[in-house]
Order: structure tokens, then sequence, then C-alpha cells
């Protein structure tokens, strides 16, 4: 669902609603409030997650926050990719950085130390800098999702978002 929201953010841009200069703030504000409402949405209703593995490796239920946060904290001076294993840092930061936001909810629904729970998460804690992870995850979400038939069979294409 999340990819078919970020096309629908891409079609209001195609047609003008939304110009190059908005595209940090429709990440952090219009993004993370949609992001808000699903996690909402799963944790009252505990909706069946797609999978821990696979498309949905990183987290059941969302990719793009992580890809969107880990290149938000690119060039960060004081968080790295290894600070998600910091508690005190993670709740101190949660809200403003998409990632740790992520990595927040990930400790919230799941119980138990983040290696078992989330084992690529904590894989790519190891990544020195946020610019490879950012890296690392572009390349994922197009080989893991935009490129698998079971995803994108039922993504409407059209004279605004034509198929490749």
């Amino acid at each position: 669902h999340e990819t078919n929201f970020l096309a629908f953010l891409y079609c209001l841009a195609r047609l003008g609603v939304l110009e190059p200069q908005d595209a940090q703030a429709v990440v952090l504000r219009v993004f993370a409030a949609y992001l808000r409402l699903v996690r909402k949405v799963q944790t009252t209703y505990w909706l069946e997650p797609a999978g821990s593995h696979g498309v949905w490796g990183l987290d059941d239920y969302q990719f793009l926050p992580f890809l969107f946060g880990a290149a938000q904290l690119v060039g960060h001076p004081l968080i790295r990719p290894k600070s998600i294993h910091n508690d005190e840092l993670v709740g101190e930061y949660e809200g403003e950085y998409l990632y740790l936001g992520c990595v927040a909810f990930v400790k919230r629904v799941k119980k138990g130390r983040l290696a078992e729970t989330s084992p690529m998460l904590n894989d790519i804690s190891g990544v020195p800098r946020w610019q490879k992870v950012a890296q690392g995850l572009a390349k994922m979400y197009k080989g893991e999702v935009l490129s698998k038939v079971p995803i994108m069979q039922h993504f409407l294409f059209g004279s605004l978002l034509p198929p490749p």
C-alpha cells in the first residue's frame, strides 16, 4: 500500500500540485502522517503483515520509511546506523528522524532482541555510513518490490504513471 501512496504523490507532482521543492516536506510531513495513520490501523486491528522475510524483510509492514529515513540521516554528524541499538537515542529522536521512528515502532511491536526479531535491520546497523544504507535500500526496493510481479500485478498504470 505504501507504494500506491507514493504513486499517488508522484501523480500529484506530475499534475503540478506538488513542486520539486516540496519533496522534503512531502516525505517528512505528508508521508510521515500517512505512516502514523497506517501504524495506528495496524496496531489497533493487529492486521496480518505481509511476512517477516522477502519483500518486507526490514519490517513486517513498511519499507519506504526506512529508505527515506536513511536518506534523511546522510551526513548526520552524530547518528550512525549502529545507533539503532541505543534505546535512549532512538527514543529521543524517533519523532524527528523517520529511520529511528521505524526502529522504535519495530521495537514496540516485536518482543525480543533486534538481532532475533529483525535480523536484516540488525545487519544493516553494521554498515558504517547512511549513504551506503540509503543506496542499498534503494537497490533493494527496486529489486524486491518494484520488480516483483506478485506486487506490481495489482499496480495501476496510466497516462500519469506509464508502465515501465
